[in-house]
């Protein structure tokens, strides 16, 4: 059995992006591979789009799961875009399945045209990261993002600077989200203070500490830290001690 969605505005490429057959006999560079999956860029009539393919669930009885990897995936996109957070047009998606487990998967983005991830952006010294306004506004943005998602009882769980793409203009946006999901206390906690650390994880050596703090601020909508957010910060900063 396969379901497969391809976004009615994208019709004119259904020969190629009209089936999982179809999908999976796609060629272009390759930008990833893993022993579960890999992506490739295609360009069509003058775009271009990323093919992200799973061939597997992983070991064991994971090929079972009701929502594998690349369902997460295209689903925790979807959540994304329903919250006002900016993400990658998704183009089309979808998995078969044989006597009930996972056989393959796959999902089509669009490219954000001019955009890099800032972890890349630090990779390469760009100067954007010297502009205090520039960092204010991206800040700005990542605050409200993650405060939206972690509202609505939802956590990243890899929420890394290479996860987050910025254009030329300074417009932020969120890609693969594969491993995120819906929590409830006390284990969200846990998640939120993860998801935070992840993002300090470079900017504590990329960003000064007051960016870092105003940024906190922004995420929790205040002007000054009130006694739980120090105790909330202790444990951000000792979150990966000892894990590396």
């Amino acid at each position: 059995m396969a379901g497969w969605h391809l976004a009615a505005e994208y019709q004119s490429l259904a020969a190629e992006f009209g089936s999982l057959q179809a999908v999976f006999a796609l060629e272009g560079e390759e930008i990833t591979r893993d022993p579960m999956s890999s992506v490739i860029r295609i360009e069509r009539q003058g775009v271009r789009y990323y093919v992200k393919r799973y061939h597997s669930a992983g070991k064991g009885l994971r090929c079972y799961l009701p929502r594998p990897r690349i369902k997460t995936e295209w689903q925790n996109l979807q959540h994304f875009s329903t919250w006002g957070i900016p993400i990658p047009e998704v183009v089309a998606f979808g998995l078969e399945r044989r006597r009930g487990a996972f056989v393959r998967g796959a999902l089509i983005t669009r490219e954000l045209i001019g955009t890099e991830n800032l972890w890349m952006l630090d990779h390469l010294g760009d100067a954007r990261l010297r502009d205090p306004a520039w960092i204010d506004g991206v800040s700005r943005q990542l605050a409200s993002a993650t405060r939206r998602m972690h509202a609505n009882r939802f956590a990243h769980n890899d929420l890394k600077w290479r996860n987050l793409l910025v254009d030329q203009q300074g417009r932020l946006f969120f890609i693969d989200c594969p491993n995120g999901g819906f929590w409830c206390w006390p284990f969200l906690g846990y998640r939120i203070v993860k998801d935070l650390a992840c993002l300090d994880k470079v900017a504590r050596r990329v960003l000064s500490r007051s960016q870092r703090l105003r940024f906190y601020l922004q995420y929790q909508g205040r002007r000054r830290l009130q006694a739980s957010d120090r105790k909330h910060i202790r444990k951000i900063l000792a979150f990966f001690e000892g894990r590396e």
